[in-house]
């Protein structure tokens, strides 16, 4: 089943709540995991896992350094999902 974007902006929003305590409205599709939400490697690996499982989708290694903002993230799961 295909997810929306909207469905996975959600998802994804509360994955990075509980992993670093962003506001879930302060993750858009714009912002950079690095610049503007200030995500280092570790946390970032670990949204990567909990994504993995919330969407059921695989999400390899080489991939994680493309996703360098949250509509890249988005962008990867829906494609994935589909």
């Amino acid at each position: 089943m295909a997810l929306s974007t909207e469905e996975v902006l959600a998802g994804l929003a509360e994955l990075v709540n509980d992993e670093t305590g962003i506001a879930t409205d302060t993750v858009e599709l714009d912002k950079s995991f690095t610049d503007d939400l200030d995500i280092d490697s570790i946390s970032m690996m670990t949204i990567v896992v909990n994504a993995e499982e919330k969407f059921d989708v695989k999400i390899p290694d080489e991939e994680v350094k493309n996703l360098k903002t949250v509509g890249d993230a988005v962008a990867f799961i829906t494609a994935a999902s589909a």
